[in-house]
């Protein structure tokens, strides 16, 4: 008897070793996250930085990189919510694929991703057989970051609306309302945290977006672009000041998301 308790008494305290191990991994990986950031507000001098914000390149890469963003948010919400409502009424083959292509952009890298919008964007899109090119463009800016961008307010949207009981939807046009007036006063009031997590997500992202936006337009120069340049050409030191814009459109991002109390990941 005395020998199976000290058995048992073992495996606890080896449960209990492991259990007080977890958080300190954790910690390790929290640390990592935080400490590049730390570093970076602790070691520059503010004044510093403040006077390199006003530098003409990086007011001009901040602002090709508002207005594509913004452009590109506004096409994946046009085109983007009747395309998350479909995928989310429907669970079929075609749906399935549809589903796949969406995601594919997700875990392609975005320098590929450039590639592929080359072949058909390109200076020789499609074989030369168009002349549809958005290179060293605003437009390419555009194209690279919904290509990127998009998906994610595909992917959100759809799962704001699969958490909708189709019962009130049925209950909306037994009353008489069409799918549009079913759609205004219902789905998308029920669905709107969700609509508003993934409308800044896709911003944040087109606003960060690099790979792409570099392979097929490069010119005008966006933020990511532009810390690229600055950094091959000056170093880092000309390269901080527009990390910072970017690191401000990160935090602002998250604070947005967790006040809307809809961060996707829960």
């Amino acid at each position: 008897m005395s020998r199976v308790l000290s058995r048992s008494e073992t495996q606890t305290g080896h449960t209990v070793g492991v259990r007080e191990l977890v958080p300190v991994l954790g910690a390790v990986l929290l640390l990592y996250f935080v400490v590049p950031v730390m570093v970076l507000v602790l070691t520059y001098s503010p004044t510093a930085l403040l006077t390199s914000l006003t530098e003409t390149y990086v007011i001009n890469a901040a602002i090709t990189s508002l207005v594509a963003a913004l452009g590109s948010t506004t096409i994946a919400i046009v085109f983007g919510l009747p395309l998350a409502y479909w995928l989310s009424k429907n669970s079929g083959a075609l749906a399935t694929a549809a589903m796949g292509a969406v995601v594919l952009p997700l875990v392609l890298p975005p320098v590929v991703s450039g590639m592929l919008l080359l072949t058909v964007v390109g200076p020789n899109g499609l074989g030369g057989l168009t002349d549809l090119a958005l290179t060293r463009s605003l437009l390419g800016v555009v194209a690279a970051q919904t290509f990127v961008a998009s998906p994610f307010f595909v992917v959100t949207a759809k799962a704001a609306f699969d958490g909708i009981d189709d019962h009130l939807e049925e209950a909306s046009r037994s009353l008489g309302r069409d799918w549009v007036g079913t759609m205004r006063s219902v789905t998308v009031p029920l669905a709107k945290p969700g609509l508003l997590a993934g409308l800044v997500l896709t911003f944040a992202r087109a606003m960060g977006e690099f790979g792409a936006t570099m392979m097929l337009a490069y010119y005008p120069r966006t933020l990511p672009v532009q810390i690229w340049a600055s950094f091959i050409s000056d170093g880092l030191d000309a390269a901080l000041p527009v990390a910072v814009v970017l690191l401000g459109v990160a935090l602002g991002t998250l604070l947005l998301v967790h006040a809307l109390r809809a961060t996707p990941w829960r």
